[in-house]
């Protein structure tokens, strides 16, 4: 995809977002919004990826959400490669529905290689996997999103020794960072700091960028990727803005956690172009 097209994926990304959560009236739209971007440069430019869907992964860039509440957009990233029925979209959060609040395995979605969303443990879920990529001489790439909340966790710094210790070259991470938590803003829940360098104290190559920003996001990918092979994991730092293109939700917390309305729900469509299609 172009750089336009790529936009306007992302743009149709953020009204399935919008219409999967109103339709649930449950769900997490802020986080979501925010990294839709990623999400369409990942599935519809950066990554080798097969939509004729294997949990073994081989031959084929992988991708883990590790904070999984943010399901949403990966949802429609998923459905818009082609991995399961676009129509699929409109049963988020439902009884007996394969798209599960948090990615599950045991309904055998398409895409999803581990339960996630107990926060904390996708990258160590993801060091693993790339680990046993480079033991299988499998020179693609292990792709892992992580929240900037999640960082409270103790086991992505235990990950994060053991990837840097192991020297998994071929993981890039990426860290939410949109400074907002179910709480609130996460410098006063728990205070991050400057994030780059605990990354660099932690033995990882650190790149930042605008998550929001699609050339230079893509610019930071294909920087990333020259950086495998180097002998150490790679973090983006990649800041975005929560609720991003919904003027109301946008850097506002309560929308961590909240579905629109009916006429938040239009209210935000109306903001919104339909530019590939509606499931």
């Amino acid at each position: 995809m172009t750089i336009a097209e790529l936009y306007r994926a992302s743009t149709q990304i953020r009204r399935d977002i919008l219409r999967m959560t109103h339709g649930a009236k449950s769900g997490h739209p802020g986080g979501s919004l925010g990294c839709a971007d990623l999400l369409a440069c990942l599935y519809f430019k950066v990554m080798k990826h097969n939509p004729n869907f294997s949990m073994e992964g081989k031959w084929e860039d992988v991708f883990f959400l590790s904070n999984g509440h943010i399901s949403p957009v990966w949802y429609s990233a998923l459905a818009r490669s082609g991995y399961f029925p676009l129509g699929e979209l409109g049963t988020f959060r439902k009884i007996n529905s394969r798209l599960q609040g948090h990615p599950a395995t045991m309904e055998h979605l398409p895409g999803i290689r581990v339960a996630s969303g107990s926060l904390g443990q996708g990258l160590s879920v993801a060091a693993g996997y790339a680990l046993g990529k480079k033991l299988n001489h499998d020179g693609h790439t292990v792709f892992c999103l992580c929240g900037d909340g999640e960082m409270n966790e103790g086991q992505i710094w235990e990950a994060a020794l053991f990837a840097a210790h192991q020297k998994i070259d071929n993981l890039i991470a990426f860290t939410d960072r949109n400074y907002l938590q179910i709480d609130g803003n996460t410098e006063d829940v728990m205070a991050l700091g400057d994030l780059g360098e605990k990354w660099r104290a932690f033995g990882w190559e650190v790149l930042e960028t605008d998550g929001n920003d699609i050339p230079q996001l893509l610019d930071t990918l294909e920087k990333a990727i020259s950086l495998k092979g180097n002998g150490k994991p790679i973090m983006i730092i990649m800041k975005t803005i929560m609720g991003k293109g919904v003027d109301f939700m946008e850097n506002n917390h309560h929308w961590h956690g909240n579905a629109p309305s009916d006429t938040q729900l239009q209210t935000a469509l109306n903001q919104l172009e339909e530019t590939l299609g509606d499931y």
